[in-house]
């Protein structure tokens, strides 16, 4: 059975036919979702019909106040909620970060009952994981088309500089005004679209997962995924002109991308090497006193990076290695460790390699993960060949005039090489990049970005 969207008189998104038989527990989702025209007023009557309560936080930053926060909280004070205001004012772009977080943190009250986050990623995160921490229900409102975030359950936040993933909740409802929607910045639309666009790419290191690991893939969250991808594709001139049409395009491919998290409670269907690779330039940029990237824009910069990589994958022949040369090229762990700490430096290598343990791969894992890649070659190549041509996604990219280089995010030279030589080492999670680096093939795929 195929997934399915629809959307009932009131606005709100129902997707259907997500059950399969792939093995993981499949969480329904139960979320009110709506999108449509006119919808702020109507923030007080969703609170109302899903009994929230009627005390609440309102989270805001000084851009999206002004936009749609003081909209919200009239239409709340006026249909008799009672709303604590907390607008949290930076000179630049807003971060989740231990400040922002704990300037919610304390407007919160005993008699709160839910918190109203007005906003896009940054203010959705620190939202979310208040609500988690003080075990309260939570309302997202969107105000640009900008990232995947709103249905997700993970919280990506900084700890003093570094990038962290926590476990949060999903919002109980969310709203995505699209007349609202379609005001925002072309460069936060491009946003939008580059992480939508790495959903190819995260696929294809799931589907790899599952080839060489045992990783359970589900069939319905990729075809969920894959699905919004290439609507999207169809309509980049909608998207470009900000339209109606495309920008709720736009917007329900990123819904339903973070539907896949809900479903099955984590960012495998929607993240991989791409978002690791704009991850650190957003960390190396904050930890060295310097504006961070937009990070959808960053992940569709980088899924154009990496495409090659795959492509060119797709034609080794991985019966030619030779176990003795890859272990030859194998770190010790105190070498793996030293390169952590210069790669990530150190508080953020310290927390990487205490959260992921598992990649200090034993040589016995290594040579059976080899193994299996050159056993299963034909699956891995079958895999890959799903990914559409790269001039398309190029193209796609250039046509709605989105960042399509590393310069254009910031990123000099020197970050640009060490991203591509970290990427494989920023979390557990298997990759492609993973597994370049265990063929002993890493030196010859990036000796265009020399350390």
């Amino acid at each position: 059975m195929s997934a399915t969207v629809t959307y009932d008189a009131n606005n709100r998104l129902t997707i259907a036919g997500i059950d399969c038989q792939c093995g993981l527990t499949h969480h329904r989702p139960t979320q009110d979702i709506y999108v449509g025209r006119d919808l702020l007023v109507r923030v007080p009557e969703y609170v109302r019909t899903r009994g929230l309560g009627t005390h609440c936080v309102l989270v805001a930053d000084n851009n999206t106040y002004p936009l749609a926060g003081e909209r919200v909280e009239k239409a709340l004070i006026e249909a008799g909620f009672s709303v604590i205001l907390c607008v949290i004012h930076r000179k630049e772009a807003m971060d989740p970060d231990e400040s922002a977080c704990g300037e919610v943190l304390l407007s919160i009250q005993p008699e709160t009952q839910f918190l109203v986050a007005v906003g896009s990623g940054s203010i959705t995160d620190t939202t979310r994981i208040n609500a988690t921490r003080c075990m309260l229900p939570f309302v997202s409102v969107g105000t640009a088309p900008s990232m995947d975030g709103y249905t997700s359950v993970v919280a990506p936040l900084l700890l003093r500089g570094v990038k962290i993933h926590r476990a949060g909740v999903c919002p109980e409802i969310i709203v995505c005004d699209t007349e609202l929607l379609c005001t925002a910045p072309l460069p936060m639309v491009c946003s939008g679209v580059g992480d939508v666009l790495g959903k190819y790419i995260a696929k294809a290191d799931w589907m790899l997962g599952s080839i060489l690991n045992g990783e359970t893939y589900c069939d319905i969250c990729g075809e969920i995924v894959t699905n919004a991808v290439e609507k999207l594709l169809d309509n980049i001139q909608e998207i470009r002109r900000r339209s109606e049409k495309g920008i709720r395009i736009l917007i329900e491919a990123l819904l339903l991308s973070g539907v896949t998290i809900m479903i099955i409670g984590n960012t495998r269907a929607v993240a991989s090497v791409e978002h690791n690779i704009a991850h650190y330039w957003e960390m190396m940029q904050l930890l060295h006193g310097n504006p961070p990237p937009a990070h959808g824009a960053s992940v569709g910069v980088a899924t154009l990076l990496v495409w090659p990589l795959f492509t060119r994958f797709a034609t080794e022949d991985l019966s030619k290695l030779d176990l003795n040369a890859i272990r030859q090229k194998c770190l010790t762990h105190e070498q793996r460790e030293h390169w952590m700490l210069t790669a990530f430096e150190q508080e953020a290598g310290r927390t990487i390699m205490r959260e992921n343990p598992g990649d200090f791969l034993s040589w016995e894992e290594q040579v059976r993960r080899v193994h299996t890649a050159q056993a299963k070659q034909a699956d891995i190549r079958r895999a890959l060949a799903l990914l559409p041509p790269y001039e398309k996604i190029y193209t796609a990219m250039k046509a709605l005039g989105a960042p399509i280089t590393a310069a254009e995010m910031g990123v000099d030279d020197k970050l640009l090489n060490l991203s591509m030589h970290c990427a494989k080492d920023y979390r557990s999670r298997y990759t492609l990049f993973k597994l370049i680096d265990e063929c002993g093939m890493e030196e010859e795929y990036l000796k265009d970005y020399p350390l």
